[in-house]
């Protein structure tokens, strides 16, 4: 299942303040959210996705994004993303100067009806308009591919399928491409084989995965993934997260669960894992609930601690 030795350097693109938050029954003031991301910042992650500009209704947790959008402190080195489901999210996008817009469809129809209210093709044809809106400007643009490994309604989806959604955002002047494990249903052998494919396809396109750990498998697929020389993923700090249209779905793999394990196994990283882990350790009180990640609680591998009292009293 492991293909070439695992890469140099991997990249860490934090969702957080998307896909963590799109959920949260809580709303988190605009003013924490643009704290959040300027300390994010700060950690080393390449990437973060700030927002996404959708109906307040639909999501009102992200109902401040042009605002969020225009007040963080942009790092040099850093990008900064905005999901964007359709034209006019696009526009209030590029109004605010993000490095890239994030488009996204379910591989699924059902999946996508359900997310979007939109047939594929209907999304598809969104996406040229998209494109011709950001040509002339400096955003990227990235195309992800959601229930890329299986949809809660119509089950697994075709490899070829995936691969041909994928050749399709290409063909429409798309720059990069997310895989996206929206239900938690990716198994390791699966990600290796679908990520060879792709690779065995396009090449060096730029290639991104996505996991939720919804049935534990969230670092065995990123494992998986990294056997086939996958450099990029997305996760969410402190586990949070999950798609509002997938049953039972919960959140995204830990970023500092992830960079811990990527360290422990000596995979850099550019990250900041002690950073990473005080500011998981604040979103309880941010969020009034607990947290899914687990090394934010138990502590790195390497934390060590007095020998138990009575070994030393014995001695």
């Amino acid at each position: 299942m492991s293909g070439e030795p695992y890469p140099a350097r991997v990249f860490i693109q934090e969702v957080v303040t998307r896909d963590g938050l799109q959920i949260e029954p809580r709303f988190v003031p605009t003013a924490d959210k643009i704290a959040l991301i300027d300390a994010l910042s700060d950690t080393g992650v390449a990437k973060i996705e700030v927002t996404s500009f959708v109906s307040p209704k639909a999501v009102p947790n992200l109902a401040d994004a042009a605002e969020v959008a225009r007040a963080i402190r942009r790092r040099p080195g850093v990008t900064y993303v905005a999901l964007v489901p359709n034209l006019r999210g696009a526009e209030a996008a590029l109004a605010a100067d993000l490095d890239e817009l994030n488009l996204v469809m379910s591989v699924s129809a059902t999946h996508n009806l359900a997310n979007m209210r939109l047939t594929p093709d209907q999304s598809l044809e969104g996406f040229r308009a998209i494109v011709a809106a950001a040509r002339g400007t400096r955003a990227r643009l990235n195309g992800s591919i959601a229930t890329a490994f299986g949809c809660p309604f119509e089950g697994a989806q075709p490899a070829e399928k995936v691969l041909g959604l994928a050749a399709a955002y290409l063909d429409a002047d798309l720059d990069s491409i997310t895989l996206a494990d929206t239900t938690g249903m990716a198994n390791p052998r699966q990600v290796a084989d679908l990520v060879a494919a792709f690779r065995a396809r396009f090449g060096a396109v730029p290639l991104t995965l996505h996991f939720h750990n919804t049935r534990g498998m969230g670092l065995a697929n990123v494992l998986a993934a990294l056997g086939q020389g996958a450099d990029r993923f997305d996760a969410s700090l402190g586990g949070l997260g999950g798609c509002p249209f997938a049953p039972g779905a919960t959140g995204n793999i830990s970023t500092e669960d992830l960079v811990h394990m990527l360290e422990e196994m000596g995979v850099a990283t550019g990250v900041d894992l002690g950073r990473l882990l005080e500011l998981a350790r604040g979103l309880p009180d941010l969020l009034g609930h607990d947290i899914p990640g687990q090394v934010a609680k138990a502590g790195r591998s390497g934390d060590l601690h007095p020998a138990p009292a009575s070994l030393r009293a014995a001695s």
